[in-house]
């Protein structure tokens, strides 16, 4: 028992611990939390989406404070915080860059749990509440997206609600309810403004939470996708575990040095990022009656546009693209359950596994890139084909997997 393991302790930790579990969170989480030994490079994302998260929500709680979320001042105010502001510029640039680079390091933490299998049994809850946070991560940047009230904030607001139009029978009024007016308007801004500082941080921190509570109550997995719980010593000690306290906290700790001076390198050099973490247009006030030349979400959410453009409208309603955007990222819900193979670990599996998996990042990428640029009847094409191949993975998932030759997996960690 928690509390029993508490008792004893002397001074102001023992007053905390016959009241709260001080000592025994410590224990579970960090000392005495034994993790595989063979950790990699790809381990150093779940710690620094943290770290990233931290930072989005410090930065964004001093924003919070001069930011006035009106349509008549919402422009005005985020100019004020640049150059009035004592240090506001950085906030601010901290923040827009902190979104992008919140994305980076999810999709690589994600890429890492496909490559060795982590979404396997017995972490599939881990892998659905990760990808409830994704889900969650997305809609707060989209609702923090239309807060600069700038020209690409205000469009590529106004296209992405109108898509929910498409939605058969109960479409228009879905897309007025999240609008909360007929267009988006300072009604908008207020409602997406309360939505991304209150409602989504809260729903972020629990799952959080809960997705570290999961992972740690069946224990990490590791490049070689082997369950070092099966090989205990007579203290109950896995043999190819160590102590995530301190082993892993100051190893985590090169992992986070290398990413601030990348992260203050784009903050204090290219904060726009070429256009691409702050787009030109958003330096405009919004204007609903001047359209930019190409309106187009931020990158990160790029290869899912592409999806929707790449898919031709039925009978005059683009909801079938709708549908496939939405079925991309509903289909990594179901992976845990795709993945027929014997063997967890990329290291391990045949060779049209690791071929499948390179084909669906690079269609990954590609459509990200074709997102961003304007739509061509032979960009079209190559999204199309892009969108195939990204629903090959995991449609041929349960086959290839199932019927390839495996490599024999080790009973020890190989390191």
């Amino acid at each position: 028992m928690a509390g029993s393991r508490n008792k004893g302790n002397p001074g102001i930790m023992g007053w905390i611990d016959d009241r709260f579990p001080a000592t025994a969170m410590w224990e579970d989480h960090l000392s005495k939390y034994y993790a595989p030994k063979n950790f990699n490079f790809w381990y150093f994302f779940g710690s620094l989406a943290l770290l990233v998260l931290v930072n989005q929500l410090l930065t964004g709680i001093w924003l919070t404070m001069s930011y006035n979320p009106s349509a008549e001042g919402a422009f005005a105010s985020i100019e004020y915080i640049m150059r009035d502001v004592e240090y506001g510029w950085l906030l601010r640039y901290m923040h827009s860059t902190g979104a992008s680079a919140f994305f980076v390091v999810v999709y690589l933490h994600m890429l890492r749990g496909m490559m060795y299998g982590s979404y396997r049994k017995p972490r599939e809850l881990v892998w659905l509440f990760g990808m409830t946070i994704y889900l969650a991560l997305m809609a707060e940047a989209f609702m923090g997206y239309l807060l600069p009230w700038g020209q690409m904030s205000y469009w590529g607001a106004q296209v992405i609600v109108s898509l929910f139009q498409a939605v058969p029978f109960v479409g228009p009024d879905l897309a007025e309810w999240i609008r909360g007016d007929y267009l988006i308007s300072g009604i908008t801004l207020n409602r997406f403004f309360s939505l991304h500082v209150v409602a989504l941080p809260i729903v972020l921190l629990a799952l959080v939470v809960l997705h570290i509570i999961a992972l740690h109550e069946v224990g990490s997995n590791n490049p070689d996708g082997i369950e070092i719980k099966e090989n205990k010593d007579e203290n109950g000690v896995p043999l190819d575990g160590i102590p995530f306290h301190p082993y892993y906290s100051v190893k985590d700790i090169v992992g986070v040095v290398v990413f601030l001076f990348v992260f203050c390198a784009v903050v204090f050099f290219v904060p726009e990022g070429g256009g691409y973490l702050i787009e030109a247009p958003n330096f405009e006030p919004a204007n609903p009656l001047k359209t930019p030349d190409h309106i187009a979400p931020v990158w990160y959410f790029t290869p899912f546009y592409a999806m929707l453009r790449a898919i031709p409208p039925l009978f005059g309603s683009q909801f079938p693209g709708v549908v496939v955007m939405g079925g991309a990222i509903a289909i990594l819900f179901v992976l845990p359950w795709l993945d027929r193979s014997p063997v967890k670990s990329i290291r391990y599996k045949g060779m049209i596994s690791k071929v499948m998996l390179v084909i669906f990042c690079i269609s990954f990428v590609i459509l990200g890139y074709l997102g961003v640029v304007a739509s061509s009847p032979e960009r079209t094409i190559m999204a199309q084909i892009c969108t195939a191949l990204y629903f090959l993975y995991f449609f041929a998932m349960p086959f290839y997997t199932k019927m390839e030759s495996t490599k024999p997996v080790p009973e020890r960690v190989t390191g």
